[in-house]
């Protein structure tokens, strides 16, 4: 089978594509999954271009989708023609958050699926949403799920609530959609004017050019007249925390997910404690979250936003493209 590595000490000239041998049969209760496409996140950008050190050889990427080619002794929930899609934490199923670094996250901490097939517990996976694509699907792993944890699991999102999202990456842009199939109002910042068009057309009722108009926060304190929003969905770290914890409303909730503007910095303390607001970290969702997410996509009929498709053997130029910036949505791998 074909299969990219990532040669130590990382870097995108040293992704190289080449000839494994197959995983062959799945022992009790494993599947083998024929994999047909990936999604890019920052996480697997941070890992590709050396930012977070792995092994020699690690195959990349924590996005997985493809169709079930056999099942082993036990399984019952998947057959051989099923399509499904991988989990970010496959030992994390349900319950609180049992885990806080990225050692068991494919891609990472052990092998990811930018291969053609694999072999692994049938946890490891949950069915598609019915009717997407493999690309579209292969969105959810990372992206999807953790605005939906933000915006559902952790923030409670209920109609009627305004949620601030931050640019247009796969994160931010899945934000906007499940808070508007969930019937919330949506603000939207982005340096670029085309890019606030495309927000505006997918339902976001304010936008802010954040380049422009660099104390947004307060704008968006005035756009909501005076009280600020119920969620932010804050993906920068400690360049936007403060305009974030500004647009807040007081009891709030700020879930932070993004680490985009550098890993440490100050916080406004003083304020975030006048504004009563929560702020959570949070690392994407367990399998169970996964499973009720594709159950109301499919419920909404909500479908990903996808900028563009590269074949597997073109994934470093797949990220060269993300590492510009001019994106909107997710970038997908297809093979």
């Amino acid at each position: 089978m074909k299969v990219v590595t990532l040669k130590s000490p990382g870097g995108l000239d040293n992704l190289q594509l080449s000839e494994h041998d197959a995983p062959g049969e799945p022992g009790p209760g494993g599947i083998r999954v024929r994999l047909h496409a990936s999604s890019l996140n920052f996480h697997d950008y941070l890992v590709a271009a050396g930012g977070i050190p792995t092994a020699d050889g690690r195959i990349p990427m924590s996005d997985g989708a493809g169709v079930v080619e056999a099942v082993g002794e036990g399984v019952e929930e998947f057959a051989a023609g099923d399509a499904v899609v991988s989990t970010f934490f496959p030992s994390w199923l349900e319950g609180p958050a049992r885990l806080g670094n990225f050692a068991t996250t494919p891609g990472d901490g052990v092998d990811g699926y930018a291969r053609e097939q694999v072999v692994a517990k049938a946890s490891a996976f949950t069915r598609q949403p019915a009717g997407w694509s493999h690309a579209e699907s292969a969105t959810l792993t990372t992206a999807g799920l953790t605005a939906w944890r933000a915006l559902v699991v952790d923030g409670g999102l209920k109609a009627g609530d305004t949620v601030l999202v931050l640019g247009t990456g796969g994160v931010s842009i899945f934000a906007l959609q499940f808070a508007r199939m969930m019937g919330a109002r949506v603000i939207a910042t982005s340096s670029s004017d085309e890019k606030l068009k495309r927000l505006r057309e997918l339902g976001a009722e304010h936008t802010i050019n954040y380049r422009e108009d660099p104390e947004w926060g307060r704008t968006v304190r005035e756009l909501t007249g005076g009280e600020g929003v119920d969620q932010v969905v804050e993906v920068g770290g400690p360049g936007t925390l403060p305009q974030s914890i500004e647009a807040v409303r007081i009891g709030g909730h700020i879930a932070l997910i993004g680490v985009l503007t550098g890993g440490a910095g100050e916080v406004p303390t003083a304020k975030l404690m006048a504004r009563q607001a929560s702020l959570r970290g949070l690392i994407v969702g367990s399998r169970r979250h996964q499973m009720e997410m594709i159950r109301a996509i499919e419920v909404g009929g909500l479908k990903p936003v996808i900028d563009r498709e590269f074949p597997l053997d073109a994934i470093a130029d797949a990220f060269r493209h993300q590492e510009a910036g001019r994106h909107f949505g997710k970038i997908c791998l297809t093979w």
